[in-house]
């Protein structure tokens, strides 16, 4: 069966004439009655029968119209759903946020308010195909070749975190080795921070003795203010210190930065607002630099 031969069957059965319907299909009498012809053929039942001078619909054409009647009034549906499913797409932004959680919650709350119609979708998952824009992080990043996606990379220093109460606080740098014996305060380790970390320290020659690790940036600030531990601080994606309990000391070996890279995914189905919302962000991480 063709969707065509099933719009001119119900289309008829509804008319029970041959020549209205032919005129309200603007097709020729005899095309409707050939294409009628080859449906009942392919079906091997009559579907209309002549009564007097007019035609009506046998057994098999009422139960045919029963069952298509709802199909094809969903399928008439469809362009209109697909036009505002398309609307509501463009409003949507799928975020894969894997780095830098708490800006890019703060970056979201600034676009809202220019943007309330713009609804986001925040994920955190590293294998995640169907995002806009991804967020991420590494120790030294460099943008592939030939990708079709647009990148803005972001690098910041990493400090070292120590209690304000500790002999290390007015230490102008440090190397890293020095903290080989000491008791580290670190993110989870599924973390992409907590890896590059990990890594400084091997650089260093030890591996960190981590006694307490957590999901929150603020726990983690606040067991190296209580003396707990020392552990390591972004320069700018994590929130400011209470200088009065934490001191941030540059590391002078190895050298301890890392990137934060903006990922504008160049799939077929890249929009409009997820390229204006990742140049708002790259705007936004540009003014971290100068606050």
């Amino acid at each position: 069966m063709e969707l065509l031969q099933l719009k001119y069957f119900y289309a008829l059965a509804n008319t029970q004439h041959v020549t209205r319907t032919a005129e309200q299909l603007h097709i020729a009498q005899p095309s409707l009655t050939q294409t009628i012809h080859r449906l009942e053929k392919e079906l091997d039942v009559k579907l209309f029968k002549v009564s007097g001078r007019n035609i009506v619909l046998t057994e098999y054409g009422r139960y045919l119209q029963r069952k298509i009647e709802p199909v094809l009034k969903a399928l008439d549906e469809i362009p209109e759903e697909l036009r505002a499913l398309s609307g509501e797409r463009k409003k949507l932004l799928r975020i894969n946020v894997l780095a830098a959680s708490t800006l890019i919650t703060d970056a979201i709350i600034e676009y809202q308010k220019a943007h309330d119609d713009v609804h986001f979708q925040i994920v955190r998952h590293n294998e995640e195909e169907n995002a806009d824009i991804t967020i991420f992080t590494r120790e030294f990043f460099q943008q592939p070749r030939n990708s079709k996606d647009s990148f803005y990379i972001f690098s910041e220093q990493i400090f070292l975190a120590v209690p304000k109460t500790s002999e290390y606080s007015e230490y102008e740098s440090i190397p890293l080795n020095e903290m080989s014996d000491k008791k580290f305060i670190a993110l989870a380790g599924s973390k992409g921070l907590r890896s590059i970390c990990d890594r400084f320290c091997m650089h260093a020659g030890f591996k960190p003795d981590v006694i307490f690790e957590s999901d929150s940036t603020s726990a983690v600030k606040n067991l190296i203010a209580a003396s707990i531990g020392v552990g390591f601080w972004p320069q700018y994606t994590w929130e400011e210190t209470d200088e009065s309990k934490i001191a941030l000391i540059p590391v002078s070996d190895p050298v301890c930065r890392r990137d934060i890279i903006i990922q504008l995914h160049g799939g077929s189905d890249v929009h409009e607002e997820a390229v204006r919302y990742f140049e708002f962000l790259t705007d936004f991480f540009d003014r971290l630099k100068g606050r």
